[in-house]
């Protein structure tokens, strides 16, 4: 099954958006949300409407995986929920206030700073498939 990316990002009024980037489909998924949550929530079911909407007119739908592709405020707002900022600051070495600047979209992470905090979760991540309880 072929996998298309799922851009999920930040507007300036505070709302999120998702968008496929697959420009050779024959159809296009969208969703908006006032969380990154309910956004990827609205787009999955967009998704859902998409592929009735094709069976009931007897069109053939590519089915397809989505890889959700985040901006840095998108990710911090949709993983609050596992994450507080104390958390990821421990786990990145960036400051709290700072995560936070980036959260709310007051600024926006440097490349580097974002390959910082990519490469460190990857790592945490990396970490935690590796415990094992008795």
């Amino acid at each position: 099954m072929k996998t298309v990316n799922a851009i999920i990002e930040r507007a300036n009024d505070g709302t999120y958006s998702i968008y496929m980037d697959a420009p050779k489909m024959n159809y296009l998924v969208t969703g908006t949300g006032s969380t990154a949550e309910e956004a990827i929530n609205t787009f999955m079911g967009g998704y859902e409407d998409m592929k009735r909407l094709y069976a009931k007119k007897g069109k053939e739908f590519e089915e397809v995986e989505f890889s959700f592709k985040y901006d840095m405020a998108s990710f911090l707002s949709y993983y609050s929920k596992a994450f507080s900022l104390a958390g990821l600051s421990r786990i990145t070495g960036i400051n709290q206030g700072q995560l936070s600047h980036y959260m709310t979209g007051r600024r926006n992470p440097s490349k580097t700073t974002i390959n910082k905090i990519q490469n460190s979760i990857h790592a945490f991540a990396s970490d935690l498939g590796k415990v094992a309880f008795l």
